[in-house]
């Protein structure tokens, strides 16, 4: 086969096991997005099969006048930004103590890890039947008052709910990736800082955080983004509650859609989210890569 002939077959197979995967794509992500654009231009009830075109009606009554994407909007901001910076934070000090050479170092890592496996659906129920019954037989037995409050019942418990539970179960994601961070340290910078009488702490802020950069980008870049988008320990933990002080952005595009029939109107404010999300992640991972660099 001469030269020519082979560089055909070798596009001809790159297509050919190309194409399959590109039609999907197309299918599942490219059309539904295109189609969600078109929808949110309209007013649609999800069942009649022809919505009505309002243009960007939707866009304006949820910048001008919808008071419930303003609030849910403003508790996703209060809520990521203490979750981004309380989940890193915590993620790296377990990371250094679970990095040390202990005996039951395996046996910790698991057990802060599990709660990761499980669903945050799941973990929303189990730590709401805490909350309201588990709270209750401890504030019997040990007559702590934190116990007798109602942490699903007063909006700001609530909110500290929400965020303790969301914590609880993906800190040993962030763990994992802190951890994997430190090994990737060189041992010889830690031992020549040593010698030259540098402190534990003084060797971690200026030796081990900065080569950690990597690995803060990305556990920023997932906290980001998983917070931004929080809704099912939302949906099964306080229901939006008390008196919908606890709705995020996209617990609030499901209200919208799902419960009042206003597909048109929730596709809007996805799309919205979906700006938000994509312009916020994209600024960012650009400012924490430059951030590597100088590290």
């Amino acid at each position: 086969m001469s030269k020519l002939g082979r560089k055909r077959a070798e596009k001809l197979e790159f297509g050919v096991f190309t194409l399959p995967i590109l039609i999907a794509i197309v299918a599942v992500f490219y059309y539904p997005f295109m189609m969600t654009i078109r929808y949110s231009l309209t007013k649609w009830n999800g069942i009649s099969k022809n919505p009505t075109f309002i243009g960007l009606d939707n866009f304006k009554q949820i910048f001008m006048g919808d008071a419930n994407f303003t609030s849910a909007a403003w508790f996703t901001i209060k809520y990521a930004i203490l979750y981004i910076v309380l989940v890193n934070v915590l993620a790296i000090l377990l990371a250094l103590v679970l990095d040390m050479k202990l005996k039951t170092t395996s046996w910790l890592r698991a057990a802060f890890f599990i709660p990761y496996i499980l669903s945050l659906v799941i973990v929303g129920f189990i730590w709401k039947f805490i909350f309201m019954q588990g709270f209750e037989s401890l504030g019997e037995s040990t007559g702590w008052g934190m116990f007798a409050l109602s942490w699903l019942g007063e909006p700001g418990l609530a909110f500290i709910s929400v965020l303790f539970v969301s914590i609880w179960q993906s800190i040993g994601f962030y763990m994992v990736i802190y951890i994997a961070g430190l090994q990737s340290v060189p041992d010889d910078l830690k031992e020549a800082a040593t010698v030259d009488g540098a402190g534990p702490i003084r060797r971690f802020f200026n030796i081990t955080l900065p080569l950690l950069a990597p690995s803060i980008t990305i556990s920023v870049f997932m906290a980001l983004t998983n917070s931004i988008k929080v809704f099912d320990v939302i949906l099964s933990l306080t229901g939006g509650g008390p008196g919908g002080t606890t709705y995020s952005v996209a617990y609030d595009i499901y209200r919208d859609t799902f419960q009042n029939n206003l597909y048109g109107y929730g596709t809007a404010k996805a799309l919205i989210l979906f700006v938000a999300v994509l312009i916020i992640t994209i600024i960012q991972l650009t400012i924490f890569k430059r951030r590597e660099v100088e590290a």
